[in-house]
């Protein structure tokens, strides 16, 4: 799913198509106002492997991502964010580990930053409501057990072998399309964030695994589509998680427990946007004295 990805949708584009398996590349536009659209065209226009569906407004991560799965006839699809770059023989070697993996429904791998360290997201727990209510008042600092209680595991050594994990990394998952037609597509009730974690979630009530592959390594240049919008992408996310802790764990939980985690969510969505907003004053405040002090 592409929107204003710029020259890295192009590179994402280039690292797919010369991979060392069969494949097709389709990619779904969520009306892109960049070149990045005519940076793959002019690149890769006439190679018969790739689709371009341009949607023509921005239907938002899941929505995306569904409008094309009926164009998608392997065994396995690829889910991948336009600023992840793969290696040649990345999706070989994952396809290789499905064929070997019969209860694998999903697999990922390590996820790099362009400076060599492993992202957040690359291995994690499902989002525990408790866990983040004690993070975001601080009790962590209280007691060394409740510090301990991560949801991000890459703090952790890396396996030697593949493991089964509750999440993987939302910028590229590797799906079985059995597992996918069973479990059912994006939930397109998010917009972007989450839907990655509701799909976790489902998977996690099935038969069907989640693995991690950690002798893979891809690079992703996080943020690439979203950064023009910090904001929107916040209220997105919060909302996001919002809808996800209502539709799985909410109903554990008492009355006055599920408003304080909403309202908690809130809460640092708005500290979140007040920080925003006094970066973006500092920097006009910034950018007006060195016009001032300019000859």
């Amino acid at each position: 799913m592409n929107y204003n990805a710029g020259d890295l949708l192009r590179r994402c584009a280039e690292a797919v198509l010369g991979s060392d398996i069969p494949l097709e590349l389709i990619i779904s536009d969520n009306g892109s106002g960049d070149n990045s659209l005519e940076c793959v065209r002019a690149g890769y226009g006439e190679d018969s492997r790739l689709s371009l569906v341009e949607n023509g407004t921005n239907l938002g991560f899941a929505a995306a991502n569904n409008r094309v799965l009926e164009r998608a006839t392997a065994p396995y699809l690829l889910f991948l964010n336009p600023d992840c770059i793969l290696q040649q023989d990345t999706l070989g070697r994952l396809a290789a580990f499905m064929d070997a993996t019969p209860d694998a429904g999903m697999a990922g791998c390590v996820i790099r930053n362009p400076d060599g360290s492993e992202q957040k997201a690359s291995r994690r727990r499902i989002p525990d409501p408790c866990v983040g209510l004690v993070r975001f008042l601080h009790l962590d600092l209280l007691s060394r057990r409740l510090k301990e209680q991560r949801l991000d595991l890459v703090d952790e050594p890396l396996p030697d072998h593949p493991v089964q994990v509750e999440a993987i990394s939302g910028s590229l998952m590797l799906v079985r399309k059995a597992a996918l037609d069973e479990i059912g597509p994006l939930d397109e009730g998010y917009f972007l964030h989450c839907e990655d974690l509701d799909w976790f979630a489902r998977f996690a009530d099935s038969d069907w695994k989640i693995y991690l592959v950690p002798d893979l390594e891809v690079v992703h240049h996080q943020g690439a589509c979203s950064k023009g919008r910090p904001v929107r992408v916040q209220w997105h996310k919060h909302r996001g998680m919002v809808r996800f802790f209502r539709k799985f764990q909410a109903r554990a939980y008492p009355l006055p427990f599920r408003l304080l985690v909403i309202a908690g969510i809130w809460v640092h969505f708005a500290a979140l946007v007040s920080v925003e907003g006094i970066h973006r004053i500092a920097q006009r405040s910034r950018r007006a004295l060195k016009g001032a002090a300019a000859p």
